[in-house]
C-alpha cells in the first residue's frame, strides 16, 4: 500500500481525493508498450517537457506551433499542454472577461479567437504559484474549441467542458471528466 505525503494527506482531507499516482486503482486501464496511464501521474501535478511538435489550428490558420511545449501531468487527467507565447500568433487572440482559480497554479485568465470572441479557446496563468513558475508566458488551448495536434496526430478533447487535457493514442485512462468521475 502506498503511503501519502503530508501534503497529500492535507489535500485528501480538504478535497476528498483518493488517488495520487502512487498506485493504479482497479478500474484503471493497463498501458501497453509506448503508452502512459494517467493514473501513474502525480498529484499535485508536475510539469514536463514535451518533445513532440504541438500545433493549434482554427479555420485552416495556424495559431501556434512549437517544439518547446510543457505538459502538465496530473493524476486522472490527460496531459494539458502549455505553449510558449513566443510561438503563438497572439494577434489572433483577444482576452475575455472572467477568470478562475486553480489550487495548484493560481489565477487563470482566458482568451478567445478575434474571429469568434464569445468562445474561450485558451487560458494562461499570468503569475503562477512558485511550484509552477515554468508555466508563466505559456498558454494552453482547449482541443474541444480549436484543432490541436501533437506531431501529426489529431488530439481528442478531454470530456467535461471544464477540462483541457490533450488525449492522444499513447495515453490511457479512464479520464477525469467522463461520466461518473465527479468523485475523483
Amino acid at each position: 500500500m502506498a503511503v501519502k505525503t503530508n501534503e497529500q494527506e492535507a489535500l485528501a482531507k480538504r478535497y476528498g481525493w483518493q488517488y495520487y499516482g502512487q498506485a493504479r486503482p482497479d478500474f484503471a486501464l493497463d498501458p501497453e508498450d509506448g503508452q502512459e496511464s494517467v493514473w501513474d501521474y502525480p498529484r499535485p501535478p508536475d510539469v514536463r517537457a514535451e518533445t513532440r511538435v504541438a500545433r493549434v489550428v482554427s479555420n485552416g490558420q495556424v495559431i501556434a506551433r512549437t517544439s518547446e511545449a510543457l505538459r502538465l501531468c496530473e493524476t486522472a487527467s490527460p496531459p494539458t499542454l502549455y505553449l510558449p507565447e513566443r510561438d503563438i500568433d497572439m494577434s489572433k487572440l483577444i482576452p475575455v472577461a472572467g477568470s478562475s482559480h486553480c489550487e495548484w497554479k493560481g489565477r487563470a485568465e482566458y482568451f478567445a479567437l478575434r474571429s469568434n470572441p464569445d468562445v474561450p479557446v485558451a487560458w494562461r496563468y499570468p503569475a503562477p504559484h512558485e511550484r509552477y513558475a515554468a508555466l508563466a508566458g505559456h498558454l494552453s488551448f482547449y482541443p474541444a474549441a480549436v484543432s490541436c495536434f501533437l506531431d501529426d496526430e489529431s488530439v481528442r478533447a478531454q470530456s467535461g467542458g471544464f477540462y483541457g487535457g490533450w488525449v492522444t493514442h499513447d495515453i490511457v485512462g479512464p479520464f477525469k471528466g467522463e461520466s461518473g468521475t465527479g468523485g475523483w
